[in-house]
């Protein structure tokens, strides 16, 4: 730490420390997930979490391989036969109706966000997941959020909360299926967007 006597303060220009102080503070300060009612991480009974933060690649070049959900089995293999429901896409969009294949379960889904990313804010795509009736019902919240940094890099982050009794089996199943599972899906992610951008 430097001290500085109230005498030497004429000396010395704040302008430059506060701009230091805000751009080490903007990225000390990483954008989070927005949670609907219901699915807040900890008051449900399973959640997963997966970040990657890569150089030489940006929110733009990730962005289509996650909107488009038809690509999704092509560089993750535990999802499959991806179809819409009365919409034509290829891009997912808020309030759009959904079915899929992953870990097993048939699942019914609905995009509830879907923002794609600019210059000064991230893209952030979600959708609620269900599968099962009864005993056998899983309900799942799965955010994503894609954000570019500093220094050429893109952060991507993805979290699941789950809710019924298949989320407390899964919680837990060792090996963690959907700690694992998701780790896939975002190294294929990145694998696909690196190699469209050669």
């Amino acid at each position: 730490m430097v001290w500085i006597r109230n005498s030497d303060w004429r000396y010395f220009k704040l302008t430059p420390i506060i701009a230091l102080f805000h751009t080490s503070l903007a990225e000390s300060f990483m954008n989070e997930i927005i949670w609907p009612e219901g699915f807040l991480p900890g008051f449900t009974e399973n959640f997963a979490s997966n970040e990657l933060i890569v150089a030489d690649l940006c929110a733009a070049q990730v962005w289509p391989l996650l909107s488009q959900a038809h690509l999704w089995p092509s560089y993750y293999a535990n999802s499959a036969n991806v179809r819409f429901h009365d919409h034509l896409g290829p891009d997912l969009a808020s309030g759009v109706c959904f079915y899929f294949e992953t870990f097993g379960f048939p699942v019914e889904a609905r995009c509830n966000e879907y923002v794609p990313p600019t210059a000064t804010e991230p893209g952030r795509i979600a959708w609620h997941g269900w599968a099962g009736e009864g005993d056998t019902r899983l309900d799942v919240h799965h955010a994503w959020l894609i954000e570019d940094l500093s220094h050429g890099r893109v952060r991507i982050l993805t979290q699941e909360t789950q809710t019924g009794k298949p989320a407390q089996d899964l919680a837990q199943a060792k090996p963690n299926p959907m700690i694992n599972g998701h780790q896939d899906w975002l190294v294929g992610l990145v694998s696909a967007a690196q190699l469209a951008r050669e």
